[in-house]
């Protein structure tokens, strides 16, 4: 095995080299470009099922393995229609020539803080006015597609810019906000209104456009009814409405605050003991 191993490396060349790095650099920023689309999750289900097609084999479990064979193959067939968004996406930033882009960072939570600061002061401002309002949060399941629909902004959250996008009679008061992060990326963004027969019938397209996106995804919804300034947050397909600036804060800090990691975790646990 050693001597295979050192035979396989004694034929590697510069030449290799940079072409293994070439595909691995091409691939990373394939990886990005899908990173903040609704296909990252469609990726994560191909992955798993490429491993269990591996797995049944390497098990022996034939018919299973046939099984996965045949779907492994209706899906490669329907890569194309799954993909095509991100497929003219790329293409269209190939012949831009922006197809590799700068990924986004991750808040801190001196950035969660100071991010829900402003949401809640903005929220606040527009119920006691009665000015209908719908802010998205992006979370690990990216919203690329309906970002595209809206006026792109790219912008410092502030609670006197949304405000000011809600205004009614201005050009984008109308459709959503969507915040990845602390930037506002884009605003009169269209979004998915939610089918679920089961919802009140006083609920307008705002909220039903809220739940449907937090049905399709992670992301967070807020919205501020026009006709009674209440208050509603959305969250996987569920909205809870009548909601005061005590109660709004003590919902959303606990899902904008970054998770520690592992090792966090352990430094308390050694900080504790």
């Amino acid at each position: 095995m050693l001597m295979q191993l050192r035979g396989i490396v004694a034929t590697i060349g510069l030449l290799d080299i940079a072409d293994i790095l070439l595909v691995a650099f091409v691939l990373y920023n394939l990886y990005l470009l899908i990173r903040y689309t609704q296909a990252m999750q469609l990726v994560k289900g191909l992955v798993v099922l490429l491993m269990a097609t591996l797995v049944s084999k390497w098990l022996g479990l034939h018919v299973i393995n046939w099984l996965l064979q045949k779907t492994m193959t209706i899906v490669a067939v329907a890569l194309p229609v799954v993909f095509q968004p991100e497929l003219r996406r790329a293409l269209e930033r190939l012949g831009r020539g922006k197809l590799f882009g700068k990924p986004n960072t991750v808040l801190e939570e001196e950035d969660a803080a100071e991010l829900l600061d402003a949401l809640i002061k903005a929220i606040v401002v527009l119920a006691k006015n009665k000015i209908g309002a719908l802010i998205i949060l992006e979370r690990s399941t990216g919203l690329n597609d309906y970002i595209e629909t809206g006026v792109k902004i790219e912008g410092h959250v502030s609670a006197e810019f949304l405000v000011n996008v809600f205004i009614p009679n201005t050009p984008l008061h109308d459709g959503a906000v969507i915040i990845r992060g602390d930037r506002v990326m884009a605003a009169g963004c269209l979004l998915p209104l939610s089918e679920n027969p089961d919802l009140a019938k006083e609920l307008g397209t705002r909220h039903r456009a809220a739940i449907g996106i937090s049905e399709g995804s992670d992301a967070l919804s807020l919205v501020v009814s026009e006709e009674t300034g209440t208050i509603s947050l959305a969250e996987s397909g569920r909205i809870i409405r009548y909601l005061d600036k005590d109660a709004l804060h003590e919902k959303l800090w606990p899902l904008l605050k970054p998770k520690p990691t592992n090792l966090a975790y352990l430094f308390k646990w050694r900080s504790s003991s």
